[in-house]
């Protein structure tokens, strides 16, 4: 992986539930890292072979490889959010994650 690439400030995080004073069951989101990441937008062939395995697949990022991405946390880039549809480790070298990503409208 060039590290060039990885040119967005992208941040991890992981789903939560608060409960307040009364018992109410709140969904929150807990920042577990902040990294570099390359975004790419799915296109042409590659978005039709997506939409086969998961139809809401949207967009591929990539980011140095953590441990404990899972598909029930998200990523924040700007003001834009993309749900984890799956996590893929790269050639299983623990060097690389592939995060196949639905953006939220």
């Amino acid at each position: 992986m060039r590290a060039g690439t990885l040119r967005h400030r992208v941040t991890l995080q992981r789903r939560g539930d608060t409960r307040d004073g009364i018992g109410t069951v709140t969904e929150t989101w807990t920042n577990e890292a902040t990294v570099w990441a390359s975004i790419e937008p799915l296109q042409g062939r590659e978005y039709f072979e997506a939409q086969r395995e998961n139809a809401d697949v949207t967009h591929k990022l990539r980011i140095r490889h953590r441990s404990g991405v899972t598909r029930e946390m998200r990523v924040i880039f700007e003001d834009r959010v993309f749900d984890i549809e799956a996590v893929l480790n790269v050639e299983e070298r623990d060097r690389e994650l592939v995060l196949m990503c639905k953006e939220e409208l």
